[in-house]
């Protein structure tokens, strides 16, 4: 039996946005949810969303969330909080007193993030949850039209899922009009000014092929098969649009994972520090406050790393070295200054760049494994010689770092309508298994053949798929 009401709750929740102004951060309107575990599964299951489009691939994830969960294999979330205006968060019913008020705490560390990180502002939040309505709606409309039916739909959706995540990363970056694309190529094809051109040969120039589909790489593969291949239906086009759109709204949640988690812990551990909780509350505050920032040993946990970067940094410029005072000069900005600055500014990959420092990653004993046989062994550690690397070697890891980047080079290679892409290698070769079924869905959306560039063990190959099935040949 819990021991709290929802007007306990309530109560507590107007503390908490009182001191949530004292401490000056800045959130959207914001509505929590009691759930129980079975309701908490089905919205892990939908990513959060109270409505969402149907799709077998849910269903799935919703049964192994649940197997799990019964069997004592993981446990569920304090909460989720989704980014929207207002945003919605839920709790979970069985949660005792002190950490519902934790969690509640921790939600508008979240918002805040939502509401003042760069990464977010495309994403539409004021129009989240109609627009999730909508696609639903859409969605079922489509599964239940008679000429198109269920059949047809899940296998479009299984196709555009396998690369909903080969987009636009970063959507600060304005894409081009096809009109400005024209210009660049222009301007690009114009000789250089040379400064000795009175002793060097005039260099020639070459009329770029303004014909060429795309004009510049495409990252935006869905979309581009929905504005080029014209022999899809309208709702084919739509389903694609779907899930960009999606893809997009997720994207900024994968690349602040970090920071965002660390920024929601940093504010719940100082607004529940400043409630007065009675000894019983704090004491059960502590405890789970630990549990939730302690280190994994089998991997990175962001809760402590992120709050970890964000002590130092407030550190930094509140209480500074003197070493620090020599080499970076005494800051200009307080502790909280820097810190809001950073939240608005940053990703994870410019996070862990900019902050995560050479004592930091020792303090923390941070290693690099890898598989060598069946055994995993340490092949890096953070001493003076290593720490680099290891940094490197998490930077590629955070965020989007894990999802190739494939980009479209010509939509007609060899002038018989083959999709041709290259993917921009980064040392680590593709796994070829997931190439050929990525590459088999993607034909399916093309309807002609689809060939990949890429590097396998340092060599050049080109992967295609094609009525015949998967092949690869090697590149000169």
């Amino acid at each position: 039996m819990a021991d709290w009401d929802v007007r306990e709750l309530e109560r507590w929740d107007e503390k908490i946005q009182a001191k949530v102004e004292d401490f000056g951060l800045s959130c959207y309107p914001q509505e929590f949810e009691v759930c129980d575990h079975s309701q908490m599964l089905g919205y892990m299951a939908y990513h959060g969303m109270p409505s969402h489009y149907p799709h077998w691939s849910f269903g799935k994830s919703y049964e192994k969330l649940k197997t799990m969960y019964d069997y004592g294999v993981s446990g569920l979330p304090y909460e989720m909080v989704i980014n929207s205006s207002p945003a919605i968060a839920y709790l979970m019913r069985d949660n005792s007193l002190c950490l519902q008020i934790l969690t509640i705490a921790h939600v508008y560390g979240h918002n805040d993030f939502f509401r003042n990180n760069f990464t977010f502002r495309q994403t539409g939040a004021e129009s989240t949850i109609n627009r999730c309505k909508i696609h639903a709606e859409r969605v079922r409309a489509y599964s239940e039209d008679p000429s198109i039916g269920v059949e047809k739909v899940e296998t479009l959706l299984d196709s555009a899922h396998s690369l909903a995540m080969q987009c636009r990363r970063n959507l600060a970056i304005k894409k081009l009009a096809p009109e400005e694309e024209r210009k660049r190529a222009l301007e690009d094809a114009q000789p250089k000014d040379d400064p000795f051109h009175t002793i060097h040969k005039p260099q020639a120039y070459t009329q770029p092929d303004l014909h060429k589909v795309p004009l510049s790489p495409e990252e935006d593969i869905l979309l581009f098969i929905r504005d080029y291949n014209p022999y899809l239906s309208e709702w084919e086009k739509d389903l694609l649009t779907i899930v960009h759109e999606e893809s997009q709204y997720f994207i900024p949640q994968m690349e602040t994972k970090i920071m965002n988690e660390g920024w929601a812990s940093f504010w719940h551990r100082e607004i529940m520090n400043s409630l007065g909780l009675p000894q019983e509350l704090y004491l059960e505050f502590l405890v789970r406050h630990n549990q939730v920032v302690r280190p994994h040993p089998q991997g990175i946990n962001p809760y402590h790393l992120g709050l970890k970067l964000w002590d130092d940094i407030k550190r930094r410029h509140d209480d500074p070295t003197p070493e620090e005072i020599e080499k970076y000069g005494r800051p200009e900005k307080t502790g909280l200054e820097a810190l809001f600055e950073v939240r608005e500014v940053d990703r994870d990959v410019s996070f862990l760049r900019r902050f995560l420092t050479e004592e930091l990653m020792r303090e923390m004993d941070m290693f690099q494994y890898e598989p060598r046989g069946d055994e995993l062994v340490i092949s890096r550690v953070s001493d003076k010689d290593g720490w680099r690397e290891v940094k490197e070697t998490l930077l590629k890891t955070v965020g989007m770092g894990t999802v190739p980047v494939l980009k479209i080079e010509d939509a007609d290679y060899s002038q018989n309508r083959t999709l041709h892409l290259k993917h921009y290698h980064d040392s680590r070769d593709l796994q070829l298994e997931h190439a050929e079924r990525c590459l088999s869905y993607l034909h399916r959306l093309w309807g002609h053949e689809v060939v990949l560039e890429t590097v396998v063990n340092g060599k050049r190959v080109m992967l295609s798929y094609s009525d015949k099935g998967f092949a690869a040949r090697p590149l000169k």
